[in-house]
Protein backbone atom coordinates (compact mmCIF):
# COMPACT_ATOMS: atom_id res chain seq x y z
CA UNK A 1 0.00 0.00 0.00
CA UNK A 2 1.68 3.41 -0.87
CA UNK A 3 1.64 5.68 1.97
CA UNK A 4 2.08 9.43 1.92
CA UNK A 5 1.22 12.32 4.38
CA UNK A 6 0.54 16.30 4.27
CA UNK A 7 3.09 16.11 7.17
CA UNK A 8 6.05 14.85 4.73
CA UNK A 9 6.15 18.24 3.79
CA UNK A 10 7.53 20.16 6.94
CA UNK A 11 9.38 16.43 8.01
CA UNK A 12 11.58 16.58 4.37
CA UNK A 13 12.38 20.23 5.23
CA UNK A 14 13.62 19.52 8.64
CA UNK A 15 15.74 16.43 7.56
CA UNK A 16 16.92 18.37 4.27
CA UNK A 17 17.49 21.88 5.09
CA UNK A 18 16.64 22.20 8.91
CA UNK A 19 18.64 25.32 10.10
CA UNK A 20 16.81 27.54 7.03
CA UNK A 21 13.62 29.92 8.34
CA UNK A 22 10.55 28.60 7.60
CA UNK A 23 8.47 31.06 9.84
CA UNK A 24 8.46 34.50 10.41
CA UNK A 25 5.77 36.07 12.20
CA UNK A 26 6.18 39.58 14.17
CA UNK A 27 9.16 39.31 16.16
CA UNK A 28 8.92 35.27 16.26
CA UNK A 29 11.52 33.52 13.94
CA UNK A 30 11.22 29.77 13.45
CA UNK A 31 13.82 27.18 11.35
CA UNK A 32 12.59 24.21 9.29
CA UNK A 33 14.52 21.83 12.44
CA UNK A 34 12.47 24.40 15.26
CA UNK A 35 9.05 24.14 13.37
CA UNK A 36 9.16 19.95 12.65
CA UNK A 37 10.25 19.83 16.89
CA UNK A 38 7.35 22.01 17.33
CA UNK A 39 4.32 20.23 15.51
CA UNK A 40 5.89 16.64 16.38
CA UNK A 41 5.41 17.95 20.60
CA UNK A 42 2.38 18.84 19.57
CA UNK A 43 1.44 16.36 18.18
CA UNK A 44 1.95 14.08 21.28
CA UNK A 45 -0.16 16.05 23.26
CA UNK A 46 -3.46 15.53 20.64
CA UNK A 47 -2.58 11.62 20.58
CA UNK A 48 -2.60 12.00 24.71
CA UNK A 49 -6.12 13.97 24.41
CA UNK A 50 -7.43 10.57 22.44
CA UNK A 51 -6.74 12.00 18.75
CA UNK A 52 -6.29 8.68 16.82
CA UNK A 53 -5.57 8.68 12.79
CA UNK A 54 -8.86 9.33 10.86
CA UNK A 55 -9.89 11.27 13.70
CA UNK A 56 -11.34 14.53 12.89
CA UNK A 57 -9.40 17.91 14.28
CA UNK A 58 -10.85 21.76 14.04
CA UNK A 59 -8.59 24.14 13.90
CA UNK A 60 -9.55 27.90 14.03
CA UNK A 61 -6.95 30.61 14.00
CA UNK A 62 -5.62 33.70 12.45
CA UNK A 63 -2.67 33.67 10.76
CA UNK A 64 -0.16 33.56 13.38
CA UNK A 65 2.36 30.94 14.33
CA UNK A 66 -0.59 28.58 16.26
CA UNK A 67 -1.69 27.97 12.64
CA UNK A 68 0.91 26.37 10.29
CA UNK A 69 2.59 24.39 13.66
CA UNK A 70 -1.62 23.10 14.67
CA UNK A 71 -2.25 22.19 10.79
CA UNK A 72 1.35 19.62 10.64
CA UNK A 73 0.90 18.53 14.27
CA UNK A 74 -2.45 17.31 13.35
CA UNK A 75 -1.14 15.48 9.91
CA UNK A 76 1.57 14.34 11.90
CA UNK A 77 -0.66 12.46 14.29
CA UNK A 78 -2.83 11.45 11.67
CA UNK A 79 -5.83 13.54 12.23
CA UNK A 80 -7.67 15.47 9.64
CA UNK A 81 -7.81 19.12 9.86
CA UNK A 82 -11.37 20.61 9.59
CA UNK A 83 -10.18 24.54 9.12
CA UNK A 84 -12.65 26.68 10.82
CA UNK A 85 -13.45 30.40 8.92
CA UNK A 86 -13.08 33.29 11.52
CA UNK A 87 -15.92 34.94 10.24
CA UNK A 88 -18.51 32.51 11.29
CA UNK A 89 -21.67 32.91 13.99
CA UNK A 90 -21.30 30.26 16.86
CA UNK A 91 -23.84 28.53 14.70
CA UNK A 92 -22.34 28.41 11.38
CA UNK A 93 -19.31 26.55 13.92
CA UNK A 94 -21.78 24.45 15.27
CA UNK A 95 -22.59 23.04 11.56
CA UNK A 96 -19.27 22.76 10.69
CA UNK A 97 -18.30 20.74 13.97
CA UNK A 98 -21.12 18.55 13.95
CA UNK A 99 -21.02 17.81 10.23
CA UNK A 100 -17.59 16.85 10.22
CA UNK A 101 -18.11 14.88 13.64
CA UNK A 102 -14.83 16.87 14.84
CA UNK A 103 -13.42 14.99 17.92
CA UNK A 104 -11.67 18.18 19.43
CA UNK A 105 -11.43 22.23 18.35
CA UNK A 106 -7.99 24.16 18.79
CA UNK A 107 -8.52 27.67 19.10
CA UNK A 108 -6.44 30.59 18.72
CA UNK A 109 -7.60 32.71 21.80
CA UNK A 110 -8.53 36.05 19.57
CA UNK A 111 -11.93 33.27 18.59
CA UNK A 112 -12.16 31.33 21.84
CA UNK A 113 -15.41 32.79 23.26
CA UNK A 114 -17.60 32.03 19.45
CA UNK A 115 -15.34 28.95 19.16
CA UNK A 116 -16.15 27.43 23.00
CA UNK A 117 -20.05 28.13 22.66
CA UNK A 118 -20.05 26.19 19.53
CA UNK A 119 -18.35 23.78 20.92
CA UNK A 120 -19.72 23.81 24.35
CA UNK A 121 -23.32 23.17 22.59
CA UNK A 122 -22.27 20.02 21.10
CA UNK A 123 -19.89 18.47 23.73
CA UNK A 124 -16.90 19.04 21.52
CA UNK A 125 -13.67 18.91 23.73
CA UNK A 126 -11.56 22.48 23.49
CA UNK A 127 -7.72 23.44 23.47
CA UNK A 128 -6.71 27.16 23.13
CA UNK A 129 -3.59 27.17 20.98
CA UNK A 130 -0.93 28.94 22.78
CA UNK A 131 -0.60 29.20 26.30
CA UNK A 132 -2.84 25.85 27.23
CA UNK A 133 -1.75 23.84 24.13
CA UNK A 134 1.92 24.54 24.20
CA UNK A 135 1.94 23.70 28.06
CA UNK A 136 0.36 19.88 26.90
CA UNK A 137 2.55 19.74 24.29
CA UNK A 138 5.77 20.53 26.56
CA UNK A 139 4.26 17.78 28.85
CA UNK A 140 3.81 15.32 25.91
CA UNK A 141 6.14 12.46 24.63
CA UNK A 142 6.33 14.00 21.31
CA UNK A 143 6.03 11.56 18.74
CA UNK A 144 9.04 9.99 16.96
CA UNK A 145 7.65 10.32 13.55
CA UNK A 146 4.31 11.54 11.79
CA UNK A 147 1.53 8.80 11.75
CA UNK A 148 1.29 6.23 8.91
CA UNK A 149 -1.39 7.40 6.42
CA UNK A 150 -2.65 5.80 2.95
CA UNK A 151 -2.30 8.33 -0.15
CA UNK A 152 -5.92 8.53 -0.51
CA UNK A 153 -6.71 8.70 3.28
CA UNK A 154 -8.84 12.10 4.12
CA UNK A 155 -5.93 15.28 5.34
CA UNK A 156 -8.20 17.84 5.23
CA UNK A 157 -12.31 18.61 5.22
CA UNK A 158 -12.67 22.19 3.45
CA UNK A 159 -16.09 23.79 3.96
CA UNK A 160 -17.29 25.60 1.39
CA UNK A 161 -18.68 28.65 1.50
CA UNK A 162 -22.57 27.54 0.97
CA UNK A 163 -23.80 29.87 -1.55
CA UNK A 164 -26.44 27.14 -2.44
CA UNK A 165 -27.85 26.11 0.83
CA UNK A 166 -25.84 25.07 4.11
CA UNK A 167 -21.39 24.81 3.86
CA UNK A 168 -20.71 21.07 2.66
CA UNK A 169 -17.43 19.33 3.61
CA UNK A 170 -15.33 18.68 0.61
CA UNK A 171 -12.70 16.00 1.56
CA UNK A 172 -9.13 16.08 0.19
CA UNK A 173 -6.58 13.61 0.36
CA UNK A 174 -2.92 13.56 1.10
CA UNK A 175 -2.69 12.61 -2.34
CA UNK A 176 -4.59 15.86 -3.60
CA UNK A 177 -2.51 18.01 -1.24
CA UNK A 178 0.65 17.19 -1.50
CA UNK A 179 0.43 16.22 -5.51
CA UNK A 180 -0.76 20.34 -5.63
CA UNK A 181 1.49 21.97 -3.19
CA UNK A 182 4.33 19.84 -5.36
CA UNK A 183 3.42 21.11 -8.42
CA UNK A 184 2.18 24.66 -7.46
CA UNK A 185 5.65 24.94 -6.72
CA UNK A 186 7.88 23.12 -8.60
CA UNK A 187 5.76 23.08 -12.32
CA UNK A 188 3.53 25.74 -12.55
CA UNK A 189 5.05 28.56 -10.66
CA UNK A 190 9.04 28.93 -10.41
CA UNK A 191 9.31 28.99 -6.53
CA UNK A 192 13.14 28.43 -5.47
CA UNK A 193 14.59 27.74 -1.75
CA UNK A 194 15.53 31.08 -1.46
CA UNK A 195 12.37 32.97 -2.12
CA UNK A 196 10.15 34.71 1.05
CA UNK A 197 6.42 34.72 0.54
CA UNK A 198 3.84 36.92 2.53
CA UNK A 199 1.27 35.18 3.95
CA UNK A 200 -1.68 37.10 4.07
CA UNK A 201 -4.52 34.92 2.42
CA UNK A 202 -6.25 33.54 5.37
CA UNK A 203 -4.59 30.37 5.84
CA UNK A 204 -8.27 28.72 6.90
CA UNK A 205 -9.22 28.91 3.23
CA UNK A 206 -7.89 26.70 0.51
CA UNK A 207 -6.16 28.76 -1.43
CA UNK A 208 -3.59 30.34 1.87
CA UNK A 209 -3.25 26.72 2.92
CA UNK A 210 -1.78 25.19 -0.52
CA UNK A 211 -0.23 28.17 -2.81
CA UNK A 212 0.72 30.02 0.39
CA UNK A 213 1.72 27.83 3.07
CA UNK A 214 2.31 24.12 1.63
CA UNK A 215 3.34 24.66 -1.82
CA UNK A 216 5.97 27.46 -0.22
CA UNK A 217 7.21 24.95 2.47
CA UNK A 218 7.65 22.18 -0.45
CA UNK A 219 9.89 24.54 -2.18
CA UNK A 220 11.80 25.11 0.99
CA UNK A 221 11.38 28.79 1.25
CA UNK A 222 9.97 30.91 4.06
CA UNK A 223 6.71 32.18 5.07
CA UNK A 224 6.42 35.84 6.41
CA UNK A 225 2.43 35.15 8.49
CA UNK A 226 0.81 38.83 8.48
CA UNK A 227 -2.55 37.87 10.20
CA UNK A 228 -4.51 41.09 9.44
CA UNK A 229 -4.41 42.61 5.86
CA UNK A 230 -3.91 46.11 5.58
CA UNK A 231 -2.16 47.54 2.02
CA UNK A 232 0.52 49.32 4.16
CA UNK A 233 1.30 47.69 6.70
CA UNK A 234 1.98 44.80 3.79
CA UNK A 235 4.18 46.96 1.60
CA UNK A 236 6.11 47.79 4.70
CA UNK A 237 6.68 44.03 5.78
CA UNK A 238 7.60 42.89 2.44
CA UNK A 239 10.08 45.63 2.29
CA UNK A 240 11.55 44.85 5.66
CA UNK A 241 11.88 41.24 5.64
CA UNK A 242 12.85 41.66 1.77
CA UNK A 243 9.27 39.03 0.41
CA UNK A 244 9.73 38.39 -3.46
CA UNK A 245 6.89 36.65 -3.68
CA UNK A 246 3.42 37.84 -3.35
CA UNK A 247 -0.02 35.72 -3.40
CA UNK A 248 -3.56 37.28 -3.05
CA UNK A 249 -6.86 38.24 -3.77
CA UNK A 250 -8.20 40.98 -6.45
CA UNK A 251 -9.15 43.11 -3.13
CA UNK A 252 -5.99 42.68 -1.77
CA UNK A 253 -4.50 43.66 -5.59
CA UNK A 254 -6.89 46.80 -5.91
CA UNK A 255 -5.59 47.79 -2.28
CA UNK A 256 -1.42 47.37 -2.98
CA UNK A 257 -1.89 49.25 -5.91
CA UNK A 258 -3.71 51.93 -3.92
CA UNK A 259 -0.91 52.03 -1.56
CA UNK A 260 1.85 51.91 -3.74
CA UNK A 261 1.69 55.85 -4.38
CA UNK A 262 1.68 56.36 -0.51
CA UNK A 263 4.61 54.21 -0.01
CA UNK A 264 8.27 55.64 0.18
CA UNK A 265 10.14 52.10 -0.89
CA UNK A 266 8.40 49.08 -2.52
CA UNK A 267 9.00 45.58 -2.66
CA UNK A 268 11.09 44.02 -5.46
CA UNK A 269 8.61 41.34 -6.28
CA UNK A 270 9.39 38.30 -8.77
CA UNK A 271 6.47 36.10 -8.03
CA UNK A 272 2.61 37.25 -7.57
CA UNK A 273 -0.19 35.31 -8.21
CA UNK A 274 -3.75 35.84 -8.29
CA UNK A 275 -6.70 33.67 -7.76
CA UNK A 276 -9.91 33.63 -5.59
CA UNK A 277 -11.95 35.50 -7.37
CA UNK A 278 -11.43 36.87 -11.21
CA UNK A 279 -8.74 39.87 -11.51
CA UNK A 280 -10.07 42.87 -13.29
CA UNK A 281 -7.44 43.56 -16.37
CA UNK A 282 -7.62 47.28 -15.12
CA UNK A 283 -6.11 46.33 -11.64
CA UNK A 284 -3.86 44.01 -12.90
CA UNK A 285 -2.31 46.63 -15.16
CA UNK A 286 -2.31 48.95 -12.10
CA UNK A 287 -0.38 46.51 -9.96
CA UNK A 288 1.74 45.64 -12.74
CA UNK A 289 2.47 49.39 -13.14
CA UNK A 290 3.52 50.29 -9.89
CA UNK A 291 5.49 47.96 -8.56
CA UNK A 292 7.14 45.97 -12.05
CA UNK A 293 6.13 42.59 -11.20
CA UNK A 294 4.61 39.96 -13.59
CA UNK A 295 0.85 38.75 -12.16
CA UNK A 296 -0.22 35.24 -12.58
CA UNK A 297 -3.55 34.61 -12.23
CA UNK A 298 -5.16 31.13 -11.35
CA UNK A 299 -8.23 29.38 -10.41
CA UNK A 300 -8.97 26.47 -8.56
CA UNK A 301 -12.14 25.89 -5.72
CA UNK A 302 -11.76 24.02 -2.62
CA UNK A 303 -12.44 20.93 -4.54
CA UNK A 304 -9.73 21.06 -6.59
CA UNK A 305 -7.35 21.41 -3.93
CA UNK A 306 -7.53 24.38 -5.42
CA UNK A 307 -5.39 25.04 -8.21
CA UNK A 308 -6.59 23.75 -11.32
CA UNK A 309 -5.36 26.44 -13.64
CA UNK A 310 -2.86 29.46 -13.38
CA UNK A 311 -0.89 31.56 -16.08
CA UNK A 312 2.80 29.89 -16.08
CA UNK A 313 5.87 31.01 -17.59
CA UNK A 314 6.12 27.72 -19.48
CA UNK A 315 3.25 28.57 -21.74
CA UNK A 316 3.22 32.44 -21.09
CA UNK A 317 0.92 34.49 -19.62
CA UNK A 318 -2.47 36.77 -20.81
CA UNK A 319 -3.89 39.01 -18.79
CA UNK A 320 -7.79 38.38 -18.24
CA UNK A 321 -7.17 34.57 -18.48
CA UNK A 322 -6.23 32.15 -16.00
CA UNK A 323 -3.72 30.56 -18.00
CA UNK A 324 -4.00 26.46 -18.86
CA UNK A 325 -4.07 23.58 -16.14
CA UNK A 326 -1.43 22.56 -13.84
CA UNK A 327 0.95 19.43 -15.10
CA UNK A 328 -1.29 16.56 -14.56
CA UNK A 329 -4.51 18.41 -14.68
CA UNK A 330 -7.25 18.62 -17.59
CA UNK A 331 -9.65 21.54 -17.86
CA UNK A 332 -11.90 21.32 -20.44
CA UNK A 333 -15.05 23.51 -21.64
CA UNK A 334 -18.75 21.33 -21.63
CA UNK A 335 -21.95 21.70 -22.52
CA UNK A 336 -23.52 23.44 -19.46
CA UNK A 337 -27.40 22.48 -20.39
CA UNK A 338 -26.24 18.92 -20.11
CA UNK A 339 -26.21 17.52 -16.36
CA UNK A 340 -26.42 13.77 -16.23
CA UNK A 341 -23.22 13.57 -18.78
CA UNK A 342 -20.10 15.12 -19.81
CA UNK A 343 -20.19 16.51 -23.52
CA UNK A 344 -17.27 18.54 -24.63
CA UNK A 345 -17.55 21.20 -26.81
CA UNK A 346 -14.59 22.39 -29.17
CA UNK A 347 -12.47 25.86 -28.91
CA UNK A 348 -13.58 29.08 -28.60
CA UNK A 349 -17.55 27.65 -27.50
CA UNK A 350 -18.93 29.03 -24.06
CA UNK A 351 -20.00 26.18 -21.41
CA UNK A 352 -18.70 24.90 -18.00
CA UNK A 353 -15.77 24.87 -17.10
CA UNK A 354 -14.76 21.15 -15.92
CA UNK A 355 -11.77 19.45 -14.09
CA UNK A 356 -10.13 15.90 -14.08
CA UNK A 357 -6.39 15.12 -12.31
CA UNK A 358 -4.83 14.36 -9.03
CA UNK A 359 -5.99 17.44 -7.60
CA UNK A 360 -9.92 16.63 -8.03
CA UNK A 361 -11.35 15.52 -4.38
CA UNK A 362 -12.68 12.25 -3.27
CA UNK A 363 -16.21 13.90 -2.20
CA UNK A 364 -18.69 15.96 -0.43
CA UNK A 365 -18.55 14.62 3.15
CA UNK A 366 -21.51 12.46 4.11
CA UNK A 367 -23.24 13.61 0.91
CA UNK A 368 -23.68 11.27 -1.67
CA UNK A 369 -26.13 12.83 -3.83
CA UNK A 370 -24.24 16.19 -4.16
CA UNK A 371 -21.26 14.38 -4.76
CA UNK A 372 -22.82 12.21 -7.61
CA UNK A 373 -24.05 15.57 -9.37
CA UNK A 374 -20.39 17.16 -8.88
CA UNK A 375 -18.23 14.14 -10.12
CA UNK A 376 -20.01 13.11 -13.59
CA UNK A 377 -18.19 10.72 -16.35
CA UNK A 378 -14.44 11.40 -14.36
CA UNK A 379 -14.62 15.08 -14.19
CA UNK A 380 -15.71 17.63 -11.65
CA UNK A 381 -18.28 20.36 -12.29
CA UNK A 382 -17.28 23.54 -11.25
CA UNK A 383 -20.43 25.30 -11.95
CA UNK A 384 -18.44 28.38 -13.54
CA UNK A 385 -18.87 29.07 -17.19
CA UNK A 386 -15.95 29.53 -19.39
CA UNK A 387 -14.21 29.32 -22.53
CA UNK A 388 -11.17 27.77 -23.65
CA UNK A 389 -9.16 29.67 -27.12
CA UNK A 390 -7.19 27.69 -29.80
CA UNK A 391 -4.04 28.27 -27.82
CA UNK A 392 -5.59 26.46 -24.70
CA UNK A 393 -5.67 29.54 -22.25
CA UNK A 394 -8.75 29.24 -20.20
CA UNK A 395 -11.41 32.00 -19.08
CA UNK A 396 -14.04 32.55 -16.61
CA UNK A 397 -17.09 34.04 -18.27
CA UNK A 398 -18.71 33.79 -14.77
CA UNK A 399 -20.82 31.75 -12.33
CA UNK A 400 -23.23 29.89 -13.68
CA UNK A 401 -26.01 30.71 -10.79
CA UNK A 402 -24.90 34.73 -11.43
CA UNK A 403 -25.24 35.37 -14.56
CA UNK A 404 -28.09 37.77 -15.54
CA UNK A 405 -31.04 37.07 -17.75
CA UNK A 406 -32.07 40.30 -18.78
CA UNK A 407 -34.89 40.10 -21.29
CA UNK A 408 -33.91 36.62 -22.67
CA UNK A 409 -30.85 37.70 -23.17
CA UNK A 410 -27.47 36.56 -20.91
CA UNK A 411 -25.61 39.14 -19.05
CA UNK A 412 -22.10 37.88 -17.46
CA UNK A 413 -21.72 40.24 -14.70
CA UNK A 414 -17.64 39.98 -15.03
CA UNK A 415 -17.85 41.20 -18.31
CA UNK A 416 -19.45 44.77 -17.09
CA UNK A 417 -17.22 44.70 -14.09
CA UNK A 418 -13.76 44.65 -16.97
CA UNK A 419 -15.41 47.93 -18.26
CA UNK A 420 -16.72 50.10 -15.08
CA UNK A 421 -13.55 48.92 -13.64
CA UNK A 422 -11.75 51.52 -16.60
CA UNK A 423 -13.36 54.11 -15.48
CA UNK A 424 -11.28 56.87 -13.49
CA UNK A 425 -13.90 57.04 -10.88
CA UNK A 426 -14.14 53.50 -10.16
CA UNK A 427 -11.96 51.79 -7.62
CA UNK A 428 -14.69 48.67 -6.86
CA UNK A 429 -17.42 47.48 -8.56
CA UNK A 430 -20.01 44.57 -8.17
CA UNK A 431 -22.41 44.09 -10.71
CA UNK A 432 -25.53 42.10 -9.81
CA UNK A 433 -28.72 41.10 -11.17
CA UNK A 434 -32.20 42.51 -9.53
CA UNK A 435 -35.32 41.37 -10.16
CA UNK A 436 -37.54 43.35 -12.84
CA UNK A 437 -41.10 42.98 -13.61
CA UNK A 438 -40.20 43.88 -17.46
CA UNK A 439 -37.19 42.12 -18.30
CA UNK A 440 -36.83 39.12 -15.37
CA UNK A 441 -33.86 40.78 -13.79
CA UNK A 442 -32.02 44.18 -14.34
CA UNK A 443 -28.40 45.17 -14.44
CA UNK A 444 -27.06 46.69 -11.14
CA UNK A 445 -23.59 47.86 -10.88
CA UNK A 446 -22.81 49.09 -7.12
CA UNK A 447 -20.05 51.09 -7.26
CA UNK A 448 -16.70 52.01 -4.26
CA UNK A 449 -15.91 55.44 -6.14
CA UNK A 450 -11.73 56.01 -6.02
CA UNK A 451 -10.85 58.95 -3.86
CA UNK A 452 -11.46 62.41 -4.71
CA UNK A 453 -13.65 60.88 -7.80
CA UNK A 454 -16.99 62.33 -8.68
CA UNK A 455 -19.15 59.94 -8.09
CA UNK A 456 -22.20 60.30 -10.52
CA UNK A 457 -24.44 57.29 -11.69
CA UNK A 458 -26.00 59.20 -14.86
CA UNK A 459 -22.10 59.64 -16.08
CA UNK A 460 -21.31 56.13 -15.14
CA UNK A 461 -24.34 54.65 -16.97
CA UNK A 462 -23.75 56.93 -20.35
CA UNK A 463 -19.85 55.79 -19.99
CA UNK A 464 -21.11 51.88 -19.93
CA UNK A 465 -23.72 52.61 -22.97
CA UNK A 466 -20.47 53.20 -24.89
CA UNK A 467 -18.76 50.87 -24.31
CA UNK A 468 -21.68 47.66 -23.75
CA UNK A 469 -24.01 46.08 -25.86
CA UNK A 470 -27.36 47.69 -24.80
CA UNK A 471 -28.78 44.43 -22.83
CA UNK A 472 -25.53 44.62 -20.80
CA UNK A 473 -25.17 48.35 -19.64
CA UNK A 474 -26.18 48.83 -16.01
CA UNK A 475 -29.78 50.78 -15.81
CA UNK A 476 -28.79 51.37 -11.82
CA UNK A 477 -25.99 52.30 -10.38
CA UNK A 478 -25.59 52.49 -6.54
CA UNK A 479 -22.56 53.92 -4.41
CA UNK A 480 -20.95 51.80 -1.24
CA UNK A 481 -17.90 52.80 1.21
CA UNK A 482 -16.90 49.36 0.69
CA UNK A 483 -18.49 45.85 -0.80
CA UNK A 484 -18.96 42.93 1.58
CA UNK A 485 -16.63 40.56 1.65
CA UNK A 486 -16.39 36.72 2.37
CA UNK A 487 -13.81 34.70 4.93
CA UNK A 488 -11.70 33.98 1.70
CA UNK A 489 -12.23 37.77 0.67
CA UNK A 490 -14.62 37.17 -2.04
CA UNK A 491 -17.59 39.82 -2.57
CA UNK A 492 -20.39 38.59 -1.67
CA UNK A 493 -23.13 39.21 -4.22
CA UNK A 494 -25.94 37.24 -2.35
CA UNK A 495 -26.27 39.99 0.25
CA UNK A 496 -25.70 42.60 -2.37
CA UNK A 497 -28.67 41.26 -4.14
CA UNK A 498 -30.38 40.94 -0.68
CA UNK A 499 -29.68 44.39 0.41
CA UNK A 500 -30.82 46.25 -3.29
CA UNK A 501 -33.54 44.20 -3.77
CA UNK A 502 -37.07 46.27 -2.99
Amino acid sequence: MATLSVAAILAENARRRPARTALVEGERRLSFGEAWQAALAQAGALTGLGVRPGDRVALMAPNTTEFPLAYYAVAAAGGVVVPVHLLLSAGEIEHVLRDSGARLLLVHPAQAETGRAAADALGVPVVTLGGEFDRLAAEAEPLPTYATRAADDPAVILYTSGTTGVPKGAVLTHFNLVMNATVCAFDANDVRPDDIALGALPLFHAFGQTVSLNSTWRAGATLVLLPRFDAARAIELMVKEDVNTFHGVPTMFVALAAAAAEADVLPELRVCISGGASLPVAVLERFEAAFGARVYEGYGLSETSPTATVNQPVFGTRAGTIGHPLWGVDAEIARAEVEDRVELLPPGELGEVVIRGHNVFSGYLGRPEATAEALVDGWFRTGDLGTKDEQGFLKIVDRKKDVIIRGGYNVYPREVEEVLVRHPAVTQVAVIGLPDELHGEEVCAIVVPAEGGAADAAALIEWSKEHLGRHKYPRRVEFAEELPLGPSMKVLKRELRARYTG
